[in-house]
C-alpha cells in the first residue's frame, strides 16, 4: 500500500500541476554543469503544428495505443544490432524524461515501463502530450516548446509554423547533436519526411486526443 501510494504521488500531482523540473534536467544542472532553459506554457499556447509533428515523428498511433506500440516493438527486435530501431511511444519517452535517466539497461527500461502504466493510467493523453511538449529537450539545455521556439526561431511556441514545427520534431532522437536552427542535410531530410507525414495525417488526429 505505501509503494503505491508513493508511486501515485509521482504521477498525480503533475495531470494538473505543472512538473517544477524533470530528472532530465537536474541531469543536465548537475552532471553537464550547464542552466537550462525551460518555460511551461499550456497546451493552447503552443502551435497544433508542433503537436502534430512530434506525433508524426515519434508515436503516430498515440492517440490509440495504451503505452506501447506493440507492432514497433516486434520491428524494433527484428532489426539487426547494426540498424538498431527505436520503438518508445510518447508515453514512454515522457516517463524517461520526467523521472529517469539516459540509456539502455534493462532497469531503466523496467521503470520506464512500470511508470508508463501509472501516466496512461492516471493521465489523459492531451496532458501526456503536453506536459510532454513542455519538458522534452530540443537542443543542448533547451527544454520545452516555449524554450526551444523563442531560442531558435525567435518567436512565441504559438506561431511555429510546420516546417519549424518539423525541424524540432527532426532533432528530437538526439537533440544534444542535431541542430533544428543550423539544421544538417540529415535534419532538413528528416523534417521533409515529418510534413508530410503531417499533412497526410491533418489537424483531425489531434481532436482523437480525450
Amino acid at each position: 500500500m505505501i509503494a503505491l501510494l508513493a508511486n501515485a504521488a509521482l504521477v498525480v500531482p503533475w495531470r494538473w500541476l505543472p512538473p517544477p523540473i524533470s530528472a532530465f534536467m537536474l541531469r543536465e544542472i548537475a552532471l553537464e554543469r550547464r542552466a537550462v532553459e525551460q518555460r511551461w506554457i499550456p497546451r493552447s499556447a503552443i502551435s497544433a503544428n508542433l503537436a502534430l509533428a512530434v506525433i508524426a515523428a515519434e508515436d503516430q498511433k498515440f492517440p490509440s495505443h495504451h503505452g506501447f506500440d506493440f507492432d514497433s516493438i516486434a520491428r524494433a527486435t527484428r532489426e539487426s544490432r547494426q540498424r538498431p530501431r527505436g520503438a518508445s511511444t510518447i508515453s514512454q519517452q515522457l516517463a524517461k524524461n520526467l523521472y529517469l535517466w539516459p540509456g539502455r539497461s534493462w532497469l531503466r527500461k523496467g521503470l520506464e515501463s512500470y511508470l508508463t502504466l501509472w501516466i496512461e493510467g492516471l493521465w489523459p493523453k492531451a496532458r501526456i502530450l503536453e506536459v510532454y511538449l513542455n519538458v522534452v529537450e530540443f537542443g543542448p539545455g533547451v527544454y520545452g516548446a516555449a524554450a526551444a521556439s523563442e531560442r531558435f526561431f525567435g518567436k512565441p511556441a504559438s506561431q511555429l509554423s510546420l516546417r519549424e514545427a518539423s525541424l524540432l520534431a527532426a532533432v528530437l532522437p538526439n537533440p544534444k547533436r542535431l541542430s533544428a536552427a543550423r539544421p544538417s542535410d540529415y535534419v532538413r531530410g528528416r523534417a521533409a519526411e515529418i510534413a508530410a507525414i503531417a499533412r497526410k495525417r491533418g489537424h483531425g488526429v489531434l481532436d482523437e486526443l480525450r
